[in-house]
């Protein structure tokens, strides 16, 4: 009986310190999730632009790759080897040492940002072509042709019972295709062009469109759930944060749709258009609390989620373009077209590390465990990481 007592005292104490600790614990300590890849844009199926990865705290340059080549894509990284496809068609995979260990060539022209699941890469082409490519094999497993030129990355989807990928074209469709023999599952007809990537939210697809319109589809049945028209077009790419998407048209109005059961049950007009503001091409960022997003007046701006007010805005050197900003933990990271990298602080905008590149940015940056990467226009991979030998 004693024994059982004085174990059960020691159970009570233990349980208390465990209390204790957890009660003492500071709830913003950063969460480093510790990943090496980066494998879609944006870095998760929501496009929302956050990870709780940790920048590293006194980046310095690792090492630069020249691909000498002119591309518009941003980058993904698979278990720390990166990957991208110039305007050209040349697929590079550069690892984390910053050697070529990769490359195919699809002898066609390609803007859009690839995608890498289970050790494929799938990556849309001008010509109207979604390609799949093994990256053991360094062989094409499938292409798919739509008719119309693929811009943005694809994303992935669970579609009855089936692994699929779903993305958009200028013949006005997107598309579900199987992931594994890209077989079509499904198309849903557009108005007009579909320039950005769909998100992904709770079992259902959220994209924009340039005919203005913003579409949800249920990934199970394949039916549209609900639609909005907005003001002018969307080019650039939904953000989801929870059951809230944001979502910004050309003509530089941002929304904010609150979501449930498919359906979009309110929506607000939370910045409207400026003639500061100029037109909105990026994807904005979204952290619990706050959420980010350029305009044409050369200003990142911070907006509180739960007021809709300013909480701080920073001046870039330089216009943004298509770039868009990544939040990470608790600094955010934001590239320029005239080639300059900069970290602030998330929370009061204060400017943390900065360089110039030398060279046009318009993709967004990849972020992975002790490392981040940069793709420029002319097609050089910068890799900054832990101030280390």
């Amino acid at each position: 009986m004693k024994t059982k007592k004085i174990l059960s005292s020691i159970y009570h104490c233990l349980l208390w310190v465990v209390l204790l600790t957890a009660c003492n614990r500071n709830v913003n300590t950063p969460v480093n999730t510790g990943s090496m890849d980066w494998k879609l844009f944006r870095g998760n199926p929501t496009l929302s632009g956050y990870t709780d990865t940790p920048l590293p705290e006194k980046p310095v340059l690792k090492w630069s790759y020249k691909g000498d080549t002119r591309t518009v894509s941003s980058p993904v990284v698979d278990s720390g080897t990166t990957y991208w496809s110039d305007k050209r068609g040349l697929v590079r995979g550069v690892d984390i040492h910053g050697e070529l260990v990769f490359e195919y060539d699809l002898k066609t022209a390609v803007e859009a940002t690839p995608m890498i699941y289970d050790s494929i890469l799938y990556i849309g082409r001008i010509d109207g072509f979604m390609t799949a490519i093994s990256l053991a094999r360094r062989d094409t497993v499938w292409t798919y042709e739509t008719l119309g030129q693929i811009s943005a990355s694809p994303n992935l989807m669970k579609f009855s019972g089936r692994k699929a990928i779903v993305f958009g074209s200028y013949d006005n469709y997107l598309y579900c295709l199987d992931a594994k023999n890209g077989e079509e599952l499904k198309k849903f007809e557009s108005g007009y062009y579909l320039n950005g990537a769909a998100a992904l939210w709770k079992g259902h697809v959220i994209f924009g469109g340039c005919d203005a319109w913003v579409r949800i589809i249920d990934c199970k049945t394949g039916l549209s759930t609900d639609s909005l028209q907005l003001e002018a077009y969307v080019p650039a790419s939904p953000a989801i944060k929870g059951d809230y998407c944001y979502i910004g048209d050309y003509s530089g109005n941002i929304y904010k749709l609150m979501l449930e059961d498919g359906k979009i049950i309110r929506h607000k007009k939370i910045i409207s258009e400026d003639s500061e503001n100029g037109s909105f091409v990026s994807v904005p960022a979204i952290s619990s609390d706050a959420f980010y997003f350029f305009s044409g007046d050369r200003y990142l701006h911070a907006i509180s989620r739960m007021n809709g007010k300013l909480n701080w805005k920073y001046l870039l050197k330089g216009k943004v373009g298509e770039s868009s900003p990544v939040v990470c933990d608790n600094k955010i990271i934001v590239c320029t077209k005239t080639g300059i990298v900069s970290i602030l602080n998330a929370d009061n905008g204060e400017l943390v590390w900065e360089y110039d590149t030398g060279e046009q940015i318009v993709g967004s940056p990849a972020i992975i465990k002790d490392h981040f990467m940069i793709l420029t226009a002319k097609g050089t991979l910068f890799c900054f990481g832990n101030n280390k030998k």
